[in-house]
């Protein structure tokens, strides 16, 4: 389903229906005027324009439905100087988003598009990846579903259908793109043996990167560029067609896991030599050198205020670590960015490659590790409370375990938990979340009353809370209860634990909700 992402509107005052008609200030409803009837339909196009900016946009498209009149003055460019849209992958959408980009995207200032997943076909249902999981076992390269072809194939033809519509809009500031592409490699790599299945000879691939180019060669206002998890629609050629004028003044750029082949590199330290007024980045960690720290670090440069970084186990293991900044990179680039703040989220990073990754001096306000495969270790967890305590105001911990025997204890010793320390250290902490990791019910509590009201938000699944024997052994009181209402207590309103992980897209949609909290983290500046 198509939707519609607009502010609410504001509730403005006016008089009262009929109010002027008793006044004697003009004719009641259904009076004439001249001899001719007023009504809706006759009223001028600037005053109808003036009426649906007070309306929020559900209502400014029921409205619309009054007359034809109405209708034209629906997609009058004023009232739609931002369009949000989330687009379920499926080709019932394909009309709709051709009308709606056919209307504004030539006009549109800020566009934000997601595409969503919740149709993907997941393995364990009929529609899921076939034979994929056996021939995995065996070796040998997963076939995929006729099913997911399609929606590949879908997700193509909507993706060249929004670049179409805006590629000569030159009044375009903003520019966001979401394709959550980690949902479509859950049901199989995508080699350039599937996408040949789908795009024979890449062209439309081809197409699609360059429409991308020619947004970014004929734009005139682009102060924020933002890609993520996009099916190879950035290459490393993709920023050469911004005029300097325009990268001089980008303000914000995120290149974020657009799957790119190999140890290719989306943006250069050469390049990014030319976004002089860049506030906010984010970009895949391995692409993060030491040159480009020094290169934001120079005094020609506008403070840094936002860095997100991407750490990825596909990408390390294709990539070095070599380049990546040392701490004397971070302290200087701190020195000239002082107010730089780091978002990091990792994905399946060995506990090895994250104590390397760590530098004292990185000014990290927040952390998110989702593993599937590598479960993060007590020391990276004792070592970010050391090191970043006056910083960290977010800490999300996930672990999607396969063998659920039984969950990871990150503590080797009861008396000092990890996650205690880690509330007890770091003093601006508000939001902590944790799942597929043993949290023991007398942590939480003092979890709780260490932070206090302060903590805005504990989510800890109920799945992942575990009691000690002697807890469990009382027969005078109600582990569960107890643990609410301490816990409760602690933080001076109602708690629960999390019963249903799916109400959460911290936790089920990892990667959206790394987008999506970038974003609002490199907005808030």
């Amino acid at each position: 389903m198509l939707l519609f992402l607009s502010q609410e509107a504001e509730a403005r005052p006016g008089p009262r229906p009929g109010a002027a008609a008793a006044a004697g200030l003009g004719p009641a409803p259904g009076m004439a005027v001249c001899g001719e009837a007023v009504g809706a339909g006759s009223l001028p196009s600037e005053l109808v324009v003036h009426i649906f900016s007070f309306l929020a946009g559900p209502d400014r498209l029921r409205a619309s439905a009054a007359c034809s009149h109405w209708r034209e003055c629906l997609f009058y460019p004023a009232l739609w100087p931002r369009l949000r849209l989330s687009l379920r992958v499926s080709p019932a959408e394909r009309p709709r988003l051709d009308f709606l980009m056919r209307k504004c995207g030539w006009f549109v200032r800020e566009l934000r598009v997601q595409f969503a997943a919740d149709n993907y076909p997941s393995a364990g249902s009929g529609g899921g990846v076939c034979e994929g999981a056996a021939a995995a076992a065996e070796g040998e390269t997963p076939p995929l579903c006729p099913r997911w072809l399609d929606l590949l194939r879908t997700y193509l033809e909507l993706v060249l259908c929004v670049l179409s519509s805006v590629r000569n809009n030159r009044n375009l500031q903003k520019l966001s793109l979401f394709g959550d592409i980690s949902i479509l490699q859950q049901h199989g790599s995508i080699s350039n043996t599937y996408l040949g299945k789908v795009d024979p000879d890449g062209k439309k691939i081809k197409q699609i990167q360059q429409l991308f180019e020619e947004i970014l060669g004929n734009s005139r206002q682009l102060k924020w560029l933002s890609c993520g998890f996009m099916l190879q629609i950035v290459t490393p050629s993709s920023l050469s067609s911004l005029s300097n004028p325009i990268a001089n003044t980008m303000e914000h750029l995120s290149l974020l896991d657009n799957h790119i082949p190999g140890n290719t590199t989306l943006i250069t330290a050469v390049e990014l030599e030319r976004f002089v007024n860049l506030r906010s980045l984010a970009l895949d960690f391995c692409d993060f050198t030491a040159e480009m720290a020094r290169v934001l670090a120079d005094s020609n440069h506008v403070p840094l205020h936002r860095l997100s970084l991407l750490v990825h186990n596909i990408s390390i293991m294709h990539k070095s670590l070599e380049n990546m900044p040392e701490d004397e990179n971070w302290k200087a680039l701190t020195r000239n960015s002082t107010n730089l703040r780091v978002y990091i989220m990792a994905f399946d990073v060995k506990s090895d490659d994250m104590l390397r990754i760590l530098k004292p001096s990185i000014p990290l306000e927040r952390i998110h590790f989702d593993s599937y495969i590598t479960c993060v270790s007590g020391a990276v967890v004792d070592l970010i409370s050391r090191q970043y305590d006056k910083f960290l105001t977010h800490f999300i911990l996930m672990n999607d375990v396969i063998d659920m025997s039984g969950f990871p204890d990150l503590s080797d010793n009861r008396n000092e938990d990890p996650l205690v320390l880690l509330a007890w250290r770091c003093t601006r902490l508000s939001l902590l979340a944790v799942h597929g990791y043993t949290v023991w019910a007398h942590n939480l509590i003092a979890i709780a009353r260490l932070r206090g009201s302060d903590l805005k938000m504990l989510e800890v699944t109920e799945e992942s809370i575990d009691f000690d024997q002697g807890e469990l052994a009382d027969q005078d009181v109600d582990p569960v209860h107890n643990l609410i209402e301490q816990v409760s207590l602690g933080l001076g309103r109602p708690w629960h634990a999390v019963m249903d992980i799916e109400l959460f897209s911290v936790f089920t949609e990892p990667t959206r909700h790394f987008y999506r909290e970038m974003q609002s983290f490199s907005e808030g500046i």
